[in-house]
């Protein structure tokens, strides 16, 4: 990017969550790549009931460009980013794998976090396990007007037995990276970022599609 421009300069490209967690990771990461990150709702992209039938697919990339498409079309046909990503354990047979989101929500209790929910039905999933490994999986996708370009990124790791840190969001504070040799819930952002799937799914992404371009 050409610092000697603004941000405002830069390319906007609208980002297909409502999850802040997930805006707060990929607002850098896109910025990184030469384009500024616009939220659903800066877009004027109001919440709608639709939005809770889009993913309904078996993987990560057909669940990515579900999203990619629907927003693609409510935004007037702007540029959109979309990721499906999620935990996939060994010991599990894969699980949550694409359902991470919303795992085991239907005991979800009234005053508890969807997140802390998650993390607690995988650690009591994973009690009894010697075996932890696990790795998270994002494919990031990119839909414009002519085309559409995805990229999947994953990071490898094991389940803790209990929550390690506060920081980071959705199973974080359980997961052990290889890579860095610490948990998700207390390494920074931009150690993080260094190696996290999504980071490595977007940066992939989008260096592909300026390589297009090009």
């Amino acid at each position: 990017m050409n610092r000697a421009f603004s941000e405002d300069a830069l390319p906007e490209l609208i980002l297909a969550t409502r999850n802040a967690g997930k805006v707060r990771e990929l607002e850098p990461l896109v910025r990184e790549c030469g384009w500024r990150a616009v939220s659903l709702d800066a877009a004027g992209v109001a919440a709608h009931a639709d939005e809770e039938h889009v993913e309904v697919f078996d993987t990560f990339a057909d669940n990515a460009l579900a999203k990619a498409t629907y927003y693609h079309a409510r935004s007037g046909g702007r540029v959109v980013l979309a990721e499906d990503s999620g935990l996939c354990v060994d010991a599990l047979n894969g699980a949550p794998g694409v359902h991470s989101k919303r795992w085991r929500g239907d005991s979800l209790m009234e005053g508890v976090s969807l997140d802390a929910h998650n993390v607690e039905q995988l650690l009591l999933a994973m009690h009894d396990e010697a075996q932890r490994a696990a790795r998270f999986v994002c494919v990031a996708t990119l839909v414009w007007d002519g085309g559409t370009l995805s990229h999947e990124g994953t990071v490898e790791g094991e389940i803790l037995r209990e929550r390690c840190g506060t920081d980071g969001f959705g199973y974080d504070p359980v997961f052990w990276s290889r890579e860095l040799q610490g948990c998700f819930g207390v390494v920074t952002r931009e150690a993080k970022s260094a190696v996290s799937h999504r980071a490595r799914a977007v940066r992939a992404l989008l260096r592909a599609f300026a390589e297009g371009l090009r």
